[in-house]
């Protein structure tokens, strides 16, 4: 990703409805038009999508939200996973209880201004979780470099409900911890639900890149219409 000088970013703050913590990247003008927020990845924390919250149109309100698992100093998760031949195997009640914290969190909001929610790797499955059960509370979710989880599917909302979001999928093509049939398959998953999606691969790993960086921000901005 290009470089930009950090964006001042809020001590964290502890969500009464939720107990999740973020941080805030305020919006300039009077209102921020739009609502971001950013999940960081499995051993990550809230400060690690600081570098892409910098290229954000300077109007959009973003929080960067810190996964409720603790795992080490500094290092958070929104579920225990473990990788094996057979792939990854997941905490599947821990993997939904953050879902239904960050839907809690936006939720308590109180906004008529439904947020994108986007994340990077673990960050990203979250964002697909809440997006794909709770599509009203959203205009669209992004996956970067992650999956849909399997786990969800008896609680992804009606056909109909999910025609307005909007999502993307980013993934690198060497990716040794998820493979890129992975977004493969979330993108014909997306495909069946009838949700409209743009599904990019790039000559990477398990990574975020600047082009991938550059497509995420222009379907930011037409989801939320910025113009």
């Amino acid at each position: 990703m290009s470089s930009q000088a950090a964006p001042a970013v809020s001590a964290l703050i502890e969500d009464s409805h939720s107990g999740l913590k973020y941080r805030v990247r305020a919006a300039e003008g009077d209102a921020p038009v739009a609502r971001l927020l950013l999940l960081h990845g499995v051993g990550g924390n809230e400060t690690n999508l600081i570098a892409l919250g910098a290229l954000v149109d300077p109007r959009v309100e973003i929080l960067f939200v810190q996964g409720p698992l603790t795992l080490g100093p500094q290092q958070f998760a929104w579920f225990q996973v473990q990788f094996g031949p057979q792939g990854p195997s997941i905490n599947a009640p821990q993997a939904d209880q953050s879902r239904e914290l960050l839907i809690r969190l936006i939720r308590g909001l109180a906004t008529s201004m439904p947020p994108v929610i986007a994340g990077f790797s673990q960050g990203g499955i979250l964002s697909a979780s809440v997006g794909l059960t709770a599509p009203a509370d959203v205009a669209g979710f992004a996956v970067l470099s992650g999956r849909i989880l399997p786990e969800i599917a008896a609680k992804i909302a009606p056909r109909e409900d999910l025609a307005k979001l909007s999502a993307f999928i980013g993934h690198g093509s060497f990716d040794d911890k998820l493979p890129v049939s992975w977004a493969e398959r979330a993108a014909e998953w997306l495909t069946t639900l009838g949700v409209p999606h743009l599904a990019k691969h790039y000559p990477i790993g398990h990574g975020l890149s600047a082009e991938m960086a550059d497509d995420f921000l222009q379907w930011l901005g037409q989801t939320v219409k910025l113009g």
